[in-house]
């Protein structure tokens, strides 16, 4: 059975998550002073019990030099590069997003082609922005009438995103163009958009495209593994190229359904807190579940937005079937966070690496592609004509990458924005560019 102790911490009691995503369970400390100096100083004692990197704090701070917790945060959190997910949000947010599959946004993601020139990645069904006619592939030309150019040497895109009513003006593939103001709402992120069995004359393969780890994934999978299972998939195409990490429950849930036949009791993971809290180490096992598959050999398309709990499950599934990285290579989060609840906040403090049943982990590099593929514009995600589906497709039928996509043979085309690995913030910014 799989180990799924309540983790207990000095600080608190929490679930923990692959991303800056957790369930949470009942906070065992609670702030009795929620004054900005109660905060201030609930947040450094926390940072010093759970912070992964906790012996780089320094010794001496005085929390009256900061203005709010979020600024103090930022201060200690910068003793550590590498840590780019420490982060406070509120409550309300926090729980819309991983429970519901939520934010207040746009609905779409983008990523630079070239400096100058944004194009929309997704387009979130039912958004603002897909009722305002964004589509994948679009360029962003100009937000509220000024250039890209203009406004990355200024306060940057990201910036000007946080707005709440924005005037884009976009260029089709065809170059004709609009304009078109959209104002922020609730977007709903559908995390298992498409997925289908793919006949070819070596036998049927599975393909699935999985957005993100959040909480209304889990009751999909049985339905998709379902299917898979009935036409007896063993070669399966995971597509998460734009999928920035999210729970570990919905990541534990995922590995059963991929590795819970052929490795079964086996170690998907192991969980490695801090020294003060090594005792709330713990390991997650396969557990063999009805609509398990049988699988023999894994194909994961990946891009530099492929982050946290999609690079967990993929770093995790290597040791107990074939794992080919198809794509590029990606984020580089071998980390997570707990959730610490305070004052209707929530500190998401990186607590914990995660490593498979080898040992291995540390890939703040990312996890490198097998075969190289650019994630085409031009062309729908999963389409028979995408590049990352003809290259997995490849593999799957000759077992090597096409002699195009060797790595070193052919550079694939940077998928991440220029600044991204020097941003900070919840991860449904962070890491899925979602806005």
């Amino acid at each position: 059975m799989r180990v799924r102790d309540r983790l207990s911490l000095v600080a608190m009691l929490a679930v923990l998550a692959a991303c800056s995503a957790f369930e949470n369970e009942d906070d065992s400390q609670v702030a009795t002073d929620c004054s900005i100096a109660g905060q201030k100083q609930f947040v450094l004692d926390a940072m010093r019990d759970v912070y992964f990197w906790h012996t780089l704090l320094p010794a001496n701070v005085n929390p009256a030099q900061f203005a709010n917790p979020e600024e103090l945060l930022a201060y200690l959190v910068s003793f550590q590069p590498l840590d780019l997910y420490s982060f406070i949000t509120s409550f309300e947010e926090d729980s819309q997003f991983f429970g519901a599959g939520q934010y207040q946004g746009f609905g779409f993601s983008y990523r630079f082609v070239a400096p100058d020139d944004p194009r929309l990645t997704r387009v979130f069904a039912s958004s603002p922005a897909a009722q305002a006619g964004f589509a994948r592939g679009q360029r962003i030309l100009t937000l509220n009438g000024r250039s890209i150019a203009d406004i990355q040497t200024a306060e940057g895109i990201d910036a000007l995103l946080a707005q709440s009513t924005v005037e884009f003006t976009l260029r089709d593939p065809d170059n004709s163009e609009f304009a078109v103001s959209v104002t922020q709402d609730v977007v709903t992120i559908d995390p298992l958009p498409q997925w289908r069995v793919i006949d070819t004359p070596g036998g049927s393969v599975g393909y699935v495209e999985f957005a993100a780890f959040v909480g209304t994934a889990d009751p999909v999978f049985d339905s998709i593994f379902a299917s898979f299972r009935q036409a007896g998939i063993s070669d399966l195409i995971l597509d998460m190229r734009y999928n920035g990490g999210g729970l570990i429950s919905t990541t534990e849930l995922l590995g059963d359904f991929l590795g819970g036949s052929v490795a079964n009791g086996l170690v998907f993971s192991r969980t490695l807190f801090n020294s003060n809290n090594s005792g709330a180490n713990r390991t997650s096992l396969f557990q063999q579940l009805f609509n398990s598959l049988t699988l023999s050999r894994l194909i994961v398309i990946a891009t530099e937005s492929t982050a946290s709990a999609a690079e967990l499950v993929t770093n995790s599934m290597e040791p107990h079937v074939e794992v080919t990285i198809v794509g590029d290579t990606t984020f580089g989060k071998p980390v997570g966070q707990v959730g610490i609840e305070f004052c209707g906040k929530i500190l998401r403090a990186t607590a914990f690496e995660s490593v498979n049943s080898l040992g291995e982990g540390g890939y703040y590099d990312g996890l490198p592609a097998d075969c190289a593929a650019p994630d085409d514009l031009s062309t729908p995600v999963g389409d028979d004509a995408d590049p990352n589906m003809v290259t997995a497709l490849d593999y799957l039928a000759n077992g090597a990458c096409p002699v195009s996509a060797i790595p070193g043979l052919t550079k694939t085309e940077h998928t991440g924005n220029p600044d991204r690995k020097s941003r900070r913030g919840p991860p449904w910014l962070e890491f899925a560019d979602a806005y």
